[in-house]
């Protein structure tokens, strides 16, 4: 777990402990996305009316501490929040418990998020125009609220779910999917609040910090169409039910749009963003002596390639000085993504996610460039469904995997991130953070 006093934590020296120093900024740039400090300024004050709390999201658990620390204690607060398993976070001396957090699956969808999309719609009944709903969203909300449409099953949300991941589609092709197929994200939730009023805070973890994106904008209108839909399933060959496929193409299965009374009052406030961790992660890299550029909080695109890119910019760096001087660190983030490959007969299924797959093309494509290193891990610390944040990169990677008899070739074809960087001790193993603003990479590049 990320401690809340990372900020202050002493300097790694760059040149000495390179490593450390990677993983130190990784650290400050969790830190910044912890709802806490930043969640108070938008708070609305409490209503004539009663205050019911919904949400979902991997940062769901320290969303809740932090508004139940927050919150009058003498003002009614109630409500229910859906997070991750695991992702509930020791509570904080002297803070009582009045929102209650409930666990389920992510990324493919589970029965317990069914019951808690259930619950949360079922206390939108009776609300009115004196009402207050607080809607706390962050990435990974798309998965734990699910509440399918009418004709499909949770068995089929679940493997369309999959189908869309290992499919290598973008966080917004999967999500307009997943509003169309739902009934209750794409502005479901808040349409279900009416008459009272729905104030959202939620912690981006998309390209663009698009509320409508975020958890698939279970309480913001939805732009896009049935059509839109529609037109992604059929370019990723994923098949439908009969029923639901002739919803979609009649528009009967379509979102709650702009123009929708529905959100006349509403209001939506980013308490954390990508670029915000960015910053400050850059600000620390400058604490320590050593520049720091930002690429952009907004990256996509195949992981493996992504990382390409980025060890061909730092090659630049490292043989000619050009774009940037050395010393520096290259920072970036977004939400790329992994199409998983087939298999041959009789070959291990691989492990890893986006972090690891980046750092596979990254080490490749380097080819032991000398002093150069690397992070790359997710804010929420579990990259893809395994127990690692990421995996560092550094000038030897290649050179101790043929030591140890490792081909990354072989790693890259069955996408086993894991099992290359496990066997090299090169993960970063954190724990769940209790936030999520997606992507974070670091690259170092040193004097020789």
């Amino acid at each position: 777990m990320i401690a809340s006093d990372t900020a202050s934590a002493s300097l790694p020296d760059p040149k000495q402990q390179p490593r450390a120093f990677l993983e130190h900024l990784y650290r400050v740039a969790v830190h910044q996305a912890l709802p806490l400090a930043r969640m108070g300024q938008y708070l609305p004050p409490p209503p004539r009316g009663r205050t019911l709390v919904l949400g979902a999201g991997k940062a769901g658990g320290s969303m809740v501490q932090a508004l139940e620390a927050l919150w009058p204690q003498d003002a009614p607060l109630s409500g229910l929040v859906v997070t991750r398993y695991g992702h509930i976070p020791p509570r904080p001396a002297g803070v009582p418990s009045r929102i209650e957090l409930v666990e389920a699956a992510h990324p493919v969808p589970d029965a317990a998020g069914l019951r808690a999309a259930e619950r949360m719609l079922a206390l939108t009944h009776g609300l009115t125009a004196d009402d207050l709903v607080l809607c706390l969203i962050s990435g990974g909300g798309s998965a734990l609220l699910t509440l399918p449409a009418e004709g499909l099953t949770l068995e089929d949300k679940q493997r369309i779910n999959r189908q869309l991941l290992e499919s290598g589609a973008h966080i917004g092709e999967m999500n307009c999917v997943r509003k169309h197929l739902s009934r209750i994200k794409g502005g479901r939730l808040a349409a279900a609040c009416a008459p009272a009023r729905v104030v959202t805070l939620t912690i981006s973890d998309v390209p663009g910090d698009d509320p409508a994106v975020i958890a698939s904008g279970p309480t913001v209108p939805d732009g896009s169409t049935c059509a839109d839909a529609l037109a992604i399933l059929q370019r990723y060959g994923i098949e439908l039910p009969a029923r639901v496929m002739e919803g979609l193409r009649g528009g009967c299965l379509e979102t709650p749009k702009p123009a929708d009374a529905a959100f006349a009052g509403h209001a939506v406030h980013l308490i954390a963003t990508p670029r915000q961790s960015l910053e400050a992660a850059a600000l620390a890299a400058r604490a320590a002596g050593i520049d720091a550029h930002v690429l952009g909080d907004d990256m996509e695109g195949e992981s493996r390639e992504v990382g390409k890119v980025h060890a061909a910019l730092a090659r630049a760096v490292a043989r000619h000085g050009t774009p940037f001087a050395r010393p520096c660190v290259i920072l970036s983030g977004g939400e790329t993504t992994v199409t998983v490959r087939q298999r041959p007969p009789g070959t291990a299924k691989g492990r890893g996610g986006r972090a690891g797959e980046f750092c596979m093309g990254l080490a490749g494509a380097l080819m032991g460039e000398p002093g150069v290193w690397a992070l790359a891990a997710d804010t929420d610390g579990i990259d893809g469904v395994e127990d690692n944040a990421g995996a560092f990169v550094g000038p030897d990677t290649l050179a101790r995997a043929a030591q140890r008899g490792l081909k990354l070739s072989d790693h890259l074809d069955r996408n086993d991130a894991y099992g290359f960087f496990d066997a090299l001790g090169d993960l970063l193993v954190t724990g769940p953070t209790h936030t999520n603003v997606n992507d974070f990479r670091a690259l170092l590049v040193m004097p020789d």
